[in-house]
């Protein structure tokens, strides 16, 4: 299906998201939309799918102009946005997941607006679109026990058997695996081929240059530039920032005195028994933490924070015992953790940036200083360059602006900073300002342990780096005796000869 944005304009409040926005995405094609944080890419695909209404400007589909004010009536048209969160039930089973989008709607009668569907033709229904994409995603699998690039496919079959033309991709390569992404760019191809027409939101310049046709960039809300791919990174970073970007050096800031002691620590969860055994960062240290998801590198960061306890062994932190002490001696102790779901772990719909730092503020339980307080949001947001009010909810900020507000929360100084990827769906110059605050933190001692999809920042960042595979955690291995491509292979399940976890 083609699409055409006329003119789309779209305001919230002061803010000025989308900027009298023209696009042209042919069909059976992949367009690429691409810019930095707050560039107004995620505004303008949920005007064109119906979840945000456009102020003003005209939307065709096939040449003819189509009053797309909801979800419904981007479906109907034949559109379909998988979002940056995939949306689902966690709760239920892959297949109830897919049958609650399914059935015939009852529109009078006692019934109305109930859906009836028939569980085996669903079944049957669900298995020939998984088996059309080459997805290996298991109907009666709890959606709780998915990874991100799983839930991903769910949606898109989902979408696909309610007759989409056109679907939109919101950053869907940010947290999956290089696998799950070679699964989702052959199946965008495939769609392509049978005429369908896919817009590929991103901030990644290797994901557009392996999987578009064309992309248009984006910059303050106004379309830039359109350019055909392939092309050289020079004209796309120029597209995007008005300037070159460098990244930031990586100086040694590892010290000599231990931080993060475990001795002979087991942990576990309901599916996995992690072995963690001897193990000792040092102050100032970047650990990175490679793996497949749900390989155990959530586990080992949510132990470190108190936030569950192990199976067996001791924990100490600047040599004190934190092994059955509570999550909030660990917080007083100095150790900050930064989830990866930004809106269910680390910030609170509904609640303003403003609210969020009186929240953080232990010292006002009983008085607020309002004044204080607004003055401080302020010079965060100045600081971390929030591209939000003082009063916007979280929600409504962008996912860059949502981790800049979750990074600005964080206590200064930290012991023990533990993150679950620090830089998802991040832009190229975000990421270099998030590392610079980072390798800052480690210069005064903080370390830090991280987990990434991202194996080039893994070896770009970190000092040694622990590997996750099947249950299995190798030694702790000096970056320098690594390659991306030894890393992929001990990812994959074989491990290397490594250095012993001590220096």
């Amino acid at each position: 299906m083609r699409i055409e944005l006329q003119g789309i304009t779209k305001r919230f409040g002061q803010v000025l998201a989308n900027d009298d926005v023209s696009m042209t995405v042919e069909a059976g094609s992949i367009h690429g939309l691409l810019g930095e944080n707050g560039a107004g890419k995620s505004t303008i695909v949920k005007v064109l799918s119906g979840f945000i209404s456009r102020d003003s400007g005209n939307v065709l589909f096939d040449g003819k102009p189509a009053n797309v004010r909801t979800p419904s009536d981007a479906m109907r048209s034949g559109v379909g946005m998988l979002h940056q969160d995939p949306l689902d039930f966690p709760p239920l089973t892959v297949l109830d997941n897919f049958m609650v989008g399914r059935g015939e709607v009852l529109s009078k009668g006692l019934f109305s607006g109930l859906k009836f569907v028939n569980p085996d033709r669903a079944r049957q229904e669900f298995r020939r679109f998984a088996e059309s994409l080459n997805f290996s995603i298991n109907p009666n699998d709890r959606v709780s026990d998915l990874t991100v690039g799983e839930r991903q496919q769910l949606e898109i079959i989902r979408l696909l058997s309610l007759g989409v033309k056109t679907l939109i991709l919101d950053e869907p390569t940010t947290g999956i695996s290089a696998d799950q992404k070679t699964a989702l760019f052959n199946a965008a191809r495939q769609l392509a081929s049978e005429g369908k027409s896919v817009i590929f939101v991103s901030h990644k310049l290797e994901d557009v240059e392996e999987l578009c046709d064309r992309v248009t960039v984006m910059r303050s809300g106004k379309v830039v530039g359109n350019v055909d791919i392939p092309c050289p990174d020079s004209v796309l970073i120029d597209l995007i920032f008005g300037k070159e970007l460098a990244p930031p050096l990586k100086p040694v800031t590892r010290q000599s005195e231990p931080m993060l002691q475990l001795n002979n620590v087991v942990v576990k969860d309901d599916r996995l028994t992690l072995n963690m055994g001897d193990f000792t960062a040092y102050k100032g240290e970047v650990i990175g933490l490679a793996g497949l998801e749900g390989s155990g590198q959530q586990l080992l960061l949510l132990l470190c924070a108190g936030l569950i306890k192990p199976a067996s062994g001791t924990i100490t932190v600047d040599q004190s015992d934190m092994t059955q002490k509570p999550y909030s001696d660990y917080l007083k102790h100095g150790i900050g953790y930064s989830p990866a779901d930004r809106l269910k772990d680390g910030l609170i719909r509904g609640l303003t940036i403003h609210e969020h730092f009186i929240l953080r503020n232990p010292s006002q339980k009983l008085m607020i200083d309002w004044k204080g307080s607004h003055q401080k949001t302020l010079e965060a947001i100045a600081t971390f360059n929030i591209r939000g009010k003082f009063n916007s909810q979280v929600e409504r900020l962008s996912g860059g602006n949502q981790q800049r507000t979750q990074l600005a929360l964080l206590p200064v100084p930290l012991n023990l900073l533990l993150m679950e990827h620090p830089t998802r769906g991040l832009d190229i110059e975000s990421t270099l300002w998030v590392w610079q605050q980072l390798i800052a933190r480690c210069q005064t001692g903080t370390t830090i342990l991280f987990m990434s999809s991202d194996l080039d920042e893994i070896m770009q960042y970190s000092d040694r780096i622990l590997v996750f595979s099947g249950g299995q955690v190798s030694a702790p291995i000096e970056t320098s005796k690594l390659t991306v491509e030894k890393l992929g292979q001990m990812i994959g399940g074989r491990f290397v000869e490594a250095e012993p976890a001590s220096i």
